[in-house]
This record gives structure tokens, sequence and C-alpha cells, in this order.
């Protein structure tokens, strides 16, 4: 199992403030090549459930485990290491570096890895953009680029390393309705050709039809999945 949550509870408790159960009880796996769209209400669950899969939070109680290691067993270089190599993230906003180009904003990723030489890497970002079809923005800056080609150029940057797992926070939700719909399309083709996981955070049922399966969320549980 690529991806497993066990019996995982995350409570976040503020100074002067009831604590908050976000992750109750939960337990979930994810096979490789799946792609997984997570429904639910604001307040559910979803983003933590997302950062306990990333290992950027720390379950209260519980294992997550990425190919039965335990995040939280790891050391932070051993944990850093992982989520550069296995994990790629999407979220909400592109978050792009504005003095960077579309193409160096992709190969951001390689500058922490180290794994290409700076011409490999180029090269890597230019295949990428070309998946995403920005072969003709590689030198335009972020404030040259809408905001569905924005969208684009981080799902590029978040394949650079090729991770297996692609984690999505709501990645459309701030998008028109045609340019939401061909995000959706890319991720599914990106799934298709390349066989990464996907785990995405989804605003509407709707686009539940370019996942494989979903689960829908309630109090930090899973109330049911397909």
């Amino acid at each position: 199992m690529l991806i497993s949550l066990k019996d995982v509870v995350k409570i976040y408790a503020p100074a002067k403030e009831q604590p908050v159960r976000a992750i109750n009880g939960l337990s979930l796996e994810v096979p490789r090549g799946d792609f997984v769209a997570i429904l639910g209400r604001s307040g559910a669950g979803k983003t933590t459930l997302l950062n306990l899969m990333a290992g950027l939070t720390r379950p209260t109680s519980g294992e997550v485990l990425v190919e039965s290691a335990n995040l939280w067993s790891l050391g932070d270089r051993e944990q850093s290491r992982l989520r550069n190599r296995k994990i790629g993230f999407v979220f909400q906003f592109p978050s792009l570096l504005p003095s960077l180009t579309a193409l160096e904003n992709v190969a951001l990723p390689n500058t922490f890895g180290k794994r290409l030489a700076g011409d490999e890497a180029r090269v890597r970002a230019g295949q990428l953009l070309e998946m995403v079809g920005l072969t003709d923005k590689r030198n335009a800056f972020p404030r040259h680029l809408s905001a569905g080609q924005q969208q684009r150029v981080v799902v590029a940057r978040a394949l650079m390393n090729q991770p297996d797992i692609l984690l999505a926070d709501e990645a459309t939700s701030n998008l028109d309705e045609q340019t939401e719909q061909e995000i959706m399309t890319l991720f599914q083709q990106i799934h298709a050709e390349t066989g990464v996981t996907i785990v995405m955070v989804v605003h509407s049922s709707y686009l539940v039809r370019y996942a494989t399966r979903s689960i829908q969320m309630a109090n930090g549980k899973i109330l049911s999945g397909d």
C-alpha cells in the first residue's frame, strides 16, 4: 500500500481555546496508481487529512505510513528527503515565485533535491511545461500568466522530481468553470500518462467524475467511499 493511515487522531489545542478534533480515529488506504477525490463541508478535516499524508502535520495519535515507512518515526532530514522525492504538492493558490520565469519555477524543486544537473533540470522543466501546454510561456514571469496558466505551472512544478504521490488541495476552487474543467482534465491526463497516485480535495461533487474513486468526510471521519 502506498499510503496508509491507521486510527489517526489530530487535535488542535490553541491557547485559551477549546480543543478541536480535526481528525477523529480515521483509517484509510490509498494503493499505488489511485486517483482519490475527497469531498466534505468546510471543517470536515479534508485539508488536515492531506497535510497528514504529506508529513506536514503530526498526528496526535495513530500512524501515517508512506510505502510502509512511518513518517513520524523518521528524522527531520529523512522526512524532508521523502517529501522532496516522493510527494508533489498543488495548493489552492499558485504560490509561484514572482522573480522567476515559468521554467525556473518548475525547476525549483530540483534545487533542494539536486537529482539532476542544471542543464538536465532545465530540459525536464521544459518537457513538463510542454506536458501542461505551456511551451510558449517558459520565459514568462507569473505576473504575465493567467490564473489557469499559473496553476498549470504549479502542476508542472509538483511533478519535477517525478513523485509517486501528487497531493492537491482544492487546486481549482479559484478558477472559472471552463478553466477548472481544463485543469481537472489535465490532472486526469497526467494520471493516465504517468501513473502517479493523486489525492485531491475538491469543493464540488461535480469534480468527482475526474477521479477513479471518492471519499466523503464529515467531523474528521470518512462517511462513505466508492
